[in-house]
């Protein structure tokens, strides 16, 4: 298996820590997105390189037009008219949805106390 280093700041690393060994995965699905659009899985590599501030990280939400998409299929899937390839993509946005909620998880020490714990 390939190595790769990268030089982040310090307070970027605490928020990755608790999902580092997620981030191949998510680098995959960033690269090689199956289902969900391109945009869609770089977003989340391109708002963490922007070094956000924990209140920033907090706050993190999809898109507009992500979040519409995702209502057009949960509604599809709760009133039985989803196709199988709209299953997928809603599993795929279930999936980043999962690594954002650990992202925010990692981030909740400095909010509650202004620095890692």
């Amino acid at each position: 298996m390939a190595s790769l280093t990268i030089e982040i700041p310090d307070d970027l690393m605490e928020c990755l820590a608790p999902i580092q060994d997620q981030l191949p995965e998510l680098l995959r699905l960033c690269l090689q997105p199956s289902i969900i659009s391109a945009q869609a899985y770089r977003y989340i590599p391109d708002f963490l390189a922007s070094q956000p501030t924990p209140e920033q990280v907090a706050t993190f939400r999809p898109t507009p037009g992500m979040q519409a998409r995702l209502r057009y299929l949960l509604a599809r899937s709760h009133d039985g008219t989803i196709e199988p390839d709209e299953v997928k993509e809603l599993d795929e946005y279930e999936r980043i949805e999962h690594l954002i909620v650990l992202l925010k998880a990692g981030n909740l020490p400095y909010l509650t106390t202004g620095s890692p714990s």
